[in-house]
């Protein structure tokens, strides 16, 4: 679950974690009343994803956030997205040292070398994982939760449990079997909450029925 890492956010409702924003509207209490965050809690977080350039950047930039906040990450996105050739894998599986170096110098991205080296070793992962299920869409969407398997209702308490799953683990696990690196089971149901393979959106939150129905409505992709 996202964090604001902010101490100056408005206060949410304790019971049902909601937060009324200025325009009336509940949502979860994550985004903290900031703009930016507010704007990525409606417009991404939860709506499902199909696209392969945007899966790999968000498994990065998720793999980036561990041990930080998702703000720190949300706000340096551009720059991520300027220095790793706007997460196109096929680009970045061709990053050589001086690509590392060029990103350790890059004051507008986290500078941690174990993070950056990962990024280039899971584009060549991702090529790999194309290549035999078609698309990257392809092989995550194929580890979406059943619905018997979610929670009947997403309370605030049922949320606050949420930091990883046993489809999070599983896939995690088969990820670093794969050779994929910073894919912890955590920072993997990170990236299964912000790509819509779950809704985590409260109850209440103004966002949980628009979201529920866009992936009601979603064509899941299939091997080919």
């Amino acid at each position: 679950m996202a964090e604001t890492g902010s101490s100056n956010r408005p206060e949410r409702d304790p019971e049902t974690g909601l937060l009324e924003g200025s325009d009336g509207k509940l949502r979860c209490w994550w985004h903290g009343g900031l703009s930016d965050y507010q704007r990525y809690h409606d417009t991404e977080w939860g709506w499902p994803v199909d696209e392969d350039r945007r899966l790999f950047e968000k498994i990065c930039l998720e793999g980036f956030q561990s041990g930080l906040s998702w703000l720190t990450i949300l706000r340096k996105r551009e720059a991520f997205r300027a220095a790793f050739a706007n997460f196109e894998f096929e680009k970045v599986a061709k990053f050589t040292e001086a690509d590392v170096e060029r990103c350790l110098n890059d004051a507008g991205i986290v500078r941690h070398r174990k993070k950056i080296e990962s990024t280039i070793n899971n584009a060549e992962r991702a090529l790999e994982l194309r290549g035999e299920f078609g698309s990257l869409a392809a092989y995550f969407w194929s580890w979406e939760p059943k619905p018997e398997d979610r929670p009947e209702k997403l309370t605030f308490a049922v949320a606050k449990t949420l930091g990883k799953t046993a489809e999070s683990t599983a896939l995690s696990k088969d990820l670093k079997k794969r050779g994929w690196s910073f894919v912890g089971p955590t920072t993997v149901y990170a990236f299964m909450q912000s790509m819509g393979m779950v809704n985590d959106h409260l109850e209440g939150c103004c966002c949980r029925g628009p979201v529920e129905e866009a992936r009601t409505n979603f064509v899941r992709p299939v091997r080919s």
